[in-house]
C-alpha cells in the first residue's frame, strides 16, 4: 500500500525550506540556481517520499521537523566538498530513509569538473554513488548514450557507476577518445582522474562510427596525456581480423616533447646493398635545448650519421646545428682486374643558423647561415634530386650595430663554393661602415624658408674585404696564403635637394671614390714559349675616382578611352630621365696593352684585373645619360554589375631602355643599352627579359670596331640577355572555396629557422605524394629560363657565348576523387635532356594513405612504397618498400 501526494507550485519553495531542514545530510548551496527541478506542468511537480522498497510513506509531522532543525547545524560526514547543479527534462524523485535522489529524462549533472549527462541518473548519498544509464526504445535499442565529462576526458557508454569521492568508477560498452587515439572498450575501469583500465577493447584513430580500421587487445591501460600500452592484439580491416599479432603496444599519447628512440626504414639498393635507414634517437636536454641523431647503415660497409640539435630562448635567439659524415661503399658493376670490387668515399657537411630577436638588444644584431662540407656530399645523398643537382653552397656570419639611425656599421664572414669546380673561397672578415647623409650648413633651427645651401648633404660608404681562395682537392697551406687578397673601396657622394620646376625634379650630385688593392697583376708577351705570362705583385695600391651630373625626371600620362566593349580605357605612363655627367679620367695610367699571340695583335688590361675590386674604367667622360621606362595598364568594365567598380589590370609593368653618350670621346662615344620588360600576363604568366645591345660592330676576333651598325641598317648587337617565364594553373577546388595558388613555400614559424623550414620544404618535395591535396582536382606550375652571355677565350683568340636554358614542371590531376598522379621535372634544353624526373600516385584512405613515389631519370633511380596511417601517434606503424640504383 502506497500513497503519492501532489504538491501546488504555489507553495512549493517553502516546502523546499523545510526539506532543506528536514534532510541533514544533503549539501544544498544557498543560491537558488544551483538546485532546480524541469516542470512536467505550470503548477505542480511529481515528488514522491518513499522508503528502500519504494512504498510511499506520509510526510512526517511537525515535532519531527522541529527536532530536524536543531541537528542541521552538524555537517554530516557524507556530504560533498562541492555543490552539485543538476536539472532533468521529467522529473526528480527525492527518497528520504535511503538518502536517494534520482533524475528523470535527460538528465544532466554538475560537480566540480565532472559533467554527466544521461537518461536517467542516481545518486546514493551514503556511499557518493553516482549510477547513470542511457535511454532505449520499447525494443532496448539505445537511443542516447551515457555522456560523462572531466577535464578533457570525454566517454560515451551504456551505463556508469561512479564515486565521487573516490573518483574511481565503470562503465559498460564505452567509447573514449583520447587524443587521436578513438577506443572501444566492453568494460572500462577508471581508478583515478588520470588512468583507465580496458576490458576487450578495440582501439583506431579512424574517427568513424564503424572505423576502416582497428587493433582488437584484451587488456589496455591508458594515463590521461602519457601513454597508451596493450597487451597482446591483433589488425582488422572493415570488421575483418587479420591473424597478424604483436605481443604488445606502446602509444605516445603526450603532446609535449618527450625523448625516445626513431625507429629505422629498410631499404635496399644495387650500389650500397641492404639496408636500415633513419634510426636514431630524440633526445630532449632542457626547455631550451633538445637533439636529433639519426644514422644508416648498409651491408656493404657503408655508414651515415646525423646529428642534429636545435636550440631556442623565446625573445632571445634561435637556431639550429647539424653535423652529418658519409662513409660511402659502393658497389663497382663494371670491375676489371686492375679495379677494386668497391668504391669508397668519405664527406662531410656542417649546417649551422642562428637568429637574434631584435627585442634582446636593439640597435644590435647577431644571425649565421653556415653551410659548409665536401663538395661530393651532395651527390651521395640518397633518393633527393633537389639535393644532388645542388652544386652551390654559401655561408653568412653577419654582425651589424646601429647608433641611432646615424651610423651603421656591419661585419661579415662569408663563404662559398663550386662543387663541380672544387673551388672554395672565403671572406673574412668583411667590413662595411656607413654614416647616413647629413647637411652641414643647416640651423638647429629652421626659421622661414631654408636657403639652397643648407639642403647640402653629405654621405660616407666603406667597405673592406678579404678573400682566399683554394680548391679543395688540392689543399695547402702555403698556397692558401699566396691566394690572400684584401681590398677597401671609400665613396662620398655629396648631393643637393632642389624644389620640383613643375612636373620636372632636379637632383645635382657629386661623388668621390677611392678603392684600394692589395695586389697588381701584370702580363706580357713571352716570346720563347709564345704565351702571356702573368706576374702578380704584392703591396698597397689605389685608385680614385670622382663623378658630377644633374638629372632631370618627370612623368607623362595618356589615356584612351572606349565608349563601348568591356575594356573601358587604356593608360600609358611614361617616365623618362634626362642627366649631364662628368667624370674625369684617374685610371687610364692603370691600363697598359699587351700582345695575345704571335700575329701581333693586343688587347688592353687593366693592373687590377682579378682584384676583389676592379678597376675603374679609363677615360673622361663627359656627356649625356637618358633613358626611357613605361607602364601600361588597362580599366575593365563588369558587365554584369554597373554599380560595381572597375577592375584595373596591368598589361605591362615596365618597358624600357637607358644608355649614355659621351661628348668628350673621340671613339665608342655612344654606350651599350640596356633593354627590359616585366609584364605578368592575365594575372597568370610572370615575363621578366633583359638584354644588353652593342651599336658597334666588331672584326672576326670579336673585338669592337669603331663602326655604328645603324649604318648598316642595324641597330646593333645583342652582347647578353635572359629571360624567365613562369606560370600556374589549377582548378577550383572540390568544396567551392578560392584556394591561394601553390607557391612551394611553407608557412612562416617564428620557431623554425630558415633551413629548417628549408628541410622540411626538401622532404615534402621528396614525398610528394604523402602531401597531396586532393581537395584541387588539377595544378600544373611551368617555368622557363633562358641566359646568354659572350666571354674572353682563354687563349685571348677571341669571344664566345655561352647560354644556358632549362624548362621546370610540376604538377598533379585526379584519377578519381581519391587516386591523384603528379610529376616534376627539369628539363636541359642546351643538351636536349632530361636532367631529373620523379612521379607520385596517392591514394586517400581517410584515415590511412597510400604513396608511391618513383624517380626514374637523376643521379640516383629509386622507388618506394609506403602504406600508413595518417594519425602522428601510429607514423612508425606502416609498410614500406624502397629501392635505389646509381646513374654514376
Amino acid at each position: 500500500m502506497s500513497k503519492s501526494y501532489k504538491i501546488n507550485t504555489k507553495i512549493f519553495i517553502g516546502f523546499l525550506a523545510l526539506l532543506a531542514l528536514i534532510i541533514l545530510t544533503i549539501p544544498l548551496q544557498a543560491h537558488h540556481n544551483n538546485l532546480h527541478f524541469s516542470f512536467l506542468s505550470n503548477d505542480t511537480v511529481p515528488v514522491s517520499l518513499s522508503n528502500a522498497n519504494d512504498t510511499t510513506t506520509p510526510i512526517k509531522k511537525i515535532d519531527t521537523i522541529k527536532q530536524t532543525i536543531i541537528d542541521t547545524l552538524v555537517i554530516s560526514k557524507d556530504s560533498l566538498d562541492a555543490p552539485v547543479k543538476y536539472s532533468a527534462a521529467d522529473s526528480g524523485v527525492l527518497i528520504i530513509s535511503t538518502k536517494q535522489f534520482i533524475l528523470y529524462g535527460s538528465a544532466q549533472t554538475t560537480y566540480k569538473d565532472m559533467e554527466l549527462m544521461a537518461g536517467t541518473i542516481e545518486y546514493e548519498q551514503e556511499k557518493q554513488t553516482i549510477k547513470a544509464k542511457g535511454s532505449s526504445d520499447t525494443s532496448e535499442n539505445s537511443l542516447k548514450k551515457t555522456k560523462f565529462k572531466q577535464g578533457e576526458m570525454t566517454t560515451l557508454s551504456d551505463s556508469i557507476a561512479y564515486n565521487l569521492k573516490t573518483q574511481k568508477g565503470i562503465t559498460y560498452n564505452t567509447y573514449y577518445q583520447e587524443g587521436e587515439l578513438f577506443v572501444n572498450a566492453g568494460k572500462l575501469k577508471k581508478t583515478d582522474s588520470n588512468i583507465v583500465y580496458a576490458y576487450r577493447g578495440s582501439f583506431t584513430t579512424c574517427n568513424l562510427d564503424t572505423p576502416h580500421f582497428a587493433f582488437r587487445t584484451k587488456k589496455m591501460k591508458i594515463i590521461n596525456n602519457k601513454i597508451g600500452v596493450s597487451g597482446p592484439a591483433h589488425p582488422e580491416f572493415e570488421g575483418v581480423p587479420i591473424p597478424l599479432y604483436i605481443p604488445f603496444g606502446i602509444y605516445p599519447l603526450s603532446t609535449g616533447r618527450k625523448s625516445g628512440i626513431l625507429p629505422p626504414t629498410f631499404t635496399s639498393s644495387e650500389d650500397f646493398g641492404l639496408g636500415l635507414e633513419n634510426m636514431g634517437y630524440y633526445k630532449v636536454i632542457n626547455d631550451n635545448v633538445d637533439v636529433t641523431t639519426r644514422a644508416n647503415i648498409y651491408t656493404y660497409g657503408g655508414w651515415s650519421i646525423n646529428a642534429n640539435s636545435k636550440y631556442i630562448k623565446r625573445y632571445k635567439y634561435a637556431g639550429s646545428l647539424n653535423i652529418a659524415f658519409q662513409r660511402n661503399k659502393t658497389l663497382n658493376r663494371t670491375t676489371t682486374k686492375s679495379q677494386n670490387e668497391f668504391t669508397t668515399s668519405s664527406s662531410y657537411m656542417i649546417n649551422w643558423s642562428h637568429s637574434r630577436d631584435n627585442k634582446a638588444r636593439p640597435g644590435t644584431n647577431f644571425s649565421a647561415n653556415v653551410n659548409f662540407g665536401s663538395t661530393r656530399f651532395n651527390e651521395n645523398i640518397l633518393n633527393n634530386p633537389y639535393q644532388n643537382f645542388n652544386n652551390q653552397l654559401s655561408s653568412s656570419i653577419a654582425y651589424s650595430k646601429n647608433w641611432n639611425g646615424k651610423y651603421n656599421l656591419s661585419l661579415n664572414i662569408n663563404h662559398n663554393q663550386n662543387n663541380n669546380t672544387h673551388l672554395v673561397n672565403l671572406s673574412l672578415p668583411n667590413a662595411s661602415f656607413s654614416a647616413i647623409t647629413f647637411y652641414p650648413f643647416q640651423k638647429i633651427e629652421t626659421i622661414g624658408t631654408p636657403k639652397w645651401y643648407e639642403k647640402i648633404g653629405i654621405g660616407y660608404n666603406g667597405n673592406f674585404q678579404n678573400r682566399i681562395s683554394f680548391y679543395d682537392t688540392a689543399f695547402s697551406t702555403h698556397k692558401l696564403l699566396d691566394t690572400l687578397q684584401w681590398g677597401a673601396e671609400h665613396s662620398i657622394p655629396i648631393t643637393l635637394s632642389l624644389p620640383s620646376l613643375g612636373p620636372v625634379t632636379i637632383a645635382p650630385s657629386i661623388s668621390f671614390q677611392q678603392r684600394w688593392f692589395g695586389q697588381k697583376i701584370l702580363r706580357h708577351w713571352d716570346t720563347n714559349d709564345s704565351t702571356v705570362k702573368i706576374n702578380t705583385q704584392k703591396g698597397f695600391f689605389t685608385q680614385s675616382n670622382m663623378s658630377m651630373g644633374i638629372n632631370a625626371s618627370t612623368r607623362i600620362f595618356g589615356t584612351y578611352q572606349f565608349k563601348k566593349g568591356k575594356v573601358k580605357a587604356i593608360r600609358h605612363e611614361v617616365r623618362p630621365t634626362f642627366g649631364l655627367t662628368y667624370t674625369p679620367d684617374f685610371a687610364s695610367k692603370n691600363f697598359y696593352n699587351v700582345q695575345v699571340d704571335t700575329s701581333g695583335r693586343t688587347m688592353r688590361f687593366s693592373e687590377f684585373d682579378g682584384n676583389i675590386y676592379g678597376s675603374y674604367s679609363e677615360g673622361n667622360f663627359g656627356g649625356i645619360n637618358f633613358g626611357i621606362d613605361n607602364l601600361l595598364e588597362m580599366k575593365v568594365r563588369d558587365t554584369k554589375d554597373s554599380s560595381a567598380e572597375d577592375k584595373k589590370i596591368k598589361l605591362i609593368d615596365g618597358f624600357g631602355f637607358n644608355s649614355n653618350y659621351n661628348l668628350l670621346a673621340d671613339s665608342f662615344a655612344l654606350g651599350n643599352f640596356n633593354l627590359y620588360v616585366r609584364s605578368t600576363l592575365f594575372q597568370k604568366i610572370s615575363i621578366t627579359a633583359n638584354a644588353v645591345l652593342d651599336p658597334y660592330e666588331v672584326d672576326k676576333f670579336g673585338r669592337r670596331i669603331n663602326s655604328l651598325m645603324i649604318k648598316q641598317g642595324k641597330l646593333g648587337r645583342i652582347t647578353s640577355g635572359s629571360l624567365a617565364i613562369s606560370t600556374n594553373f589549377q582548378s577550383k577546388s572540390n568544396d567551392g572555396k578560392d584556394n591561394e595558388q601553390s607557391t612551394g613555400e611553407l608557412p612562416h614559424d617564428p620557431f623554425l629557422t630558415p633551413e629548417e623550414q628549408q628541410r622540411q620544404l626538401d622532404y615534402i618535395r621528396q614525398n610528394p605524394a604523402e602531401y597531396t591535396d586532393f581537395n584541387i582536382p588539377w595544378q600544373l606550375n611551368l617555368s622557363y629560363s633562358l641566359s646568354f652571355s659572350k666571354v674572353l677565350k682563354p687563349d685571348y683568340s677571341g669571344y664566345r657565348t655561352e647560354v644556358f636554358s632549362s624548362i621546370n614542371f610540376n604538377g598533379d590531376f585526379s584519377l578519381a576523387p581519391k587516386w591523384k598522379v603528379g610529376a616534376t621535372g627539369y628539363y636541359d634544353v642546351k643538351n636536349l635532356e632530361l636532367q631529373q624526373f620523379s612521379m607520385f600516385i596517392s591514394r586517400e584512405m581517410h584515415c590511412w594513405q597510400l604513396s608511391v613515389n618513383i624517380t626514374p631519370v637523376g643521379l640516383w633511380r629509386s622507388f618506394n612504397i609506403i602504406i600508413s596511417p595518417k594519425s602522428g601517434i601510429l607514423r612508425d606503424l606502416k609498410i614500406n618498400r624502397n629501392r635505389t640504383f646509381s646513374n654514376q
